[in-house]
């Protein structure tokens, strides 16, 4: 590993023992660093870092020659690395400054045990599969960023009603949801809005695809799991003329008849992992799946 790139969304002063501890690391291994425009300007401007650094501003900067892209944050951080790499394949490692993380789950405290595990080679690398949005007639909006790793989400705007969201799989129908919105969640995503909305969790090597409501008038919709081969239409009704379209964090507002489809990217995104790290291992972690007393024996 020689060459690579460091994001951060946003700068906190308790993470600078972390951003000077990897840069120290990543030096001592021999490796080249390119550290993301914005972050490295609130570094320089916010902390004394030694030495300068090359820089990176976008996905045209980027390219194979990257080995790694390394995060410091939590996995909002991770979601917006990848508008940079896109299909770029280019590996990501989280290190979580912040609290639940399920895709950054390199502890702050342990970077140096987790890099020294990637240099000897003992880790895995796990591809996550993306999601991609079109919409009739074309929206701007989605000419370029139209993937999320985590979510599609339709939403209501400017509303205290529900909306009736018309669901079709492969052109065939399947369900009218009047609900606050409709959730398309990847297996990575299935931890995120999707979990809090009572859908189910899906080991990220899934071929699959979960659709949620979100706080549905017909108590008898549930989540649903299907193949992630399968595209997925949609067409909403509503009081009002606009309805929202959420890729990840990114937001757009979307005229009413419009219609979208939804389904499997291309391209996936991959992870490393360490191999002292599991995706149940942080289940248990995340979830306190092991705080339940009756679970306190020798396994």
């Amino acid at each position: 590993m020689k060459k690579v790139a460091i994001y951060g969304q946003s700068y906190s002063i308790s993470a600078e023992k972390e951003i000077h501890a990897l840069l120290n690391i990543l030096e001592e291994k021999g490796c080249v660093c390119y550290i993301e425009k914005k972050f490295y300007d609130t570094l320089k401007r916010e902390t004394s870092l030694e030495k300068e650094y090359n820089t990176f501003a976008g996905f045209a900067d980027l390219n194979s020659t990257f080995e790694v892209m390394f995060t410091i944050g939590g996995d909002g951080t991770i979601l917006r690395a990848v508008t940079y790499i896109r299909n770029l394949n280019i590996p990501i490692l989280g290190i979580n400054a912040g609290r639940l993380g399920f895709l950054a789950t390199i502890h702050k405290d342990v970077i140096q045990e987790n890099i020294d595990l990637i240099f000897k080679g003992e880790y895995t690398i796990q591809e996550r599969s993306l999601l991609t949005v079109k919409t009739i007639p074309e929206l701007e909006g989605f000419t370029e960023l139209n993937f999320a790793l985590n979510e599609v989400t339709i939403a209501r705007k400017n509303t205290t009603s529900m909306i009736g969201i018309k669901t079709s799989i492969n052109f065939e129908y399947l369900t009218n949801y009047w609900a606050d919105g409709l959730i398309i969640a990847t297996p990575t995503g299935s931890t995120g809005y999707s979990l809090s909305c009572n859908g189910p969790v899906l080991s990220p090597d899934s071929k699959s695809l979960v659709i949620t409501p979100i706080a549905p008038h017909n108590l008898n919709a549930r989540p649903m799991v299907i193949s992630d081969e399968k595209t997925i239409q949609l067409s909403t009704n509503s009081r009002e003329k606009d309805f929202l379209i959420s890729l990840d964090s990114r937001i757009t507002t979307v005229p009413k008849n419009t219609e979208v489809f939804i389904e499997k990217a291309p391209f996936t995104i991959k992870t490393i992992v360490p191999n002292n790290q599991s995706f149940l291992q942080t289940l248990r972690t995340k979830l306190l799946w092991g705080e339940d007393t009756r679970n306190e024996i020798n396994l």
